[in-house]
């Protein structure tokens, strides 16, 4: 199964400030910049507890018909609003994909820091898109942890945008095997 990654940060590369807020996003996306030919490529879409929680409070459920698969320890704390196609599942980034792949999903859009960090580091993700809003949070929830190795991409290209958000897309390399 091919995992993508669709995110927006901070200059300074954070994805929300310290108490997880994101007033600093621009109001309604700010201009189209691909996310919704992006989302309409997925099938299911993977996010950690967290994210799901923050997207529940932006009112209105913003995936439609679309699976979500909320990561979570504690699935019975997952409350899916009225109409929406949502699970909790628990279990390692490659225990996910795989159940995800016996059901017969092909993309999945993966949202979350923590959970990006983890399919990144078990190798699971196969491409970034990164839009850098221009703005220094100097704090806050980074995109990036540490990692127990070098994982390598490939810059497919980059584009600017009138209200000066930044985007660039990454293939990750192969040969970056899990630990």
């Amino acid at each position: 199964m091919r995992a993508s990654v669709f995110i927006a940060t901070s200059l300074d590369g954070f994805i929300a400030r310290p108490d997880g807020g994101l007033d600093w996003l621009p109001q309604g996306g700010g201009e189209p910049h691909g996310f919704e030919e992006f989302i309409a490529s997925v099938d299911v879409v993977v996010i950690g507890r967290k994210t799901y929680e923050t997207v529940l409070g932006f009112g209105g459920w913003f995936y439609g018909a679309k699976p979500v698969v909320v990561l979570s320890s504690r699935p019975q704390a997952i409350a899916p609003p009225a109409g929406a196609v949502c699970e909790a599942l628990s279990g390692t980034p490659a225990e996910v994909v795989a159940r995800l792949e016996l059901r017969g999903f092909t993309h999945a859009y993966v949202d979350g820091g923590v959970t990006i960090q983890g399919f990144l580091e078990a190798g699971l993700i196969q491409s970034l898109v990164i839009t850098r809003i221009p703005i220094l949070l100097g704090q806050g929830i980074p995109l990036f942890g540490a990692t127990t190795r070098d994982i390598r991409l490939r810059h497919v290209s980059t584009r600017d945008f009138p209200s000066g958000m930044v985007q660039s897309s990454y293939q990750v390399l192969p040969g970056n095997p899990a630990p």
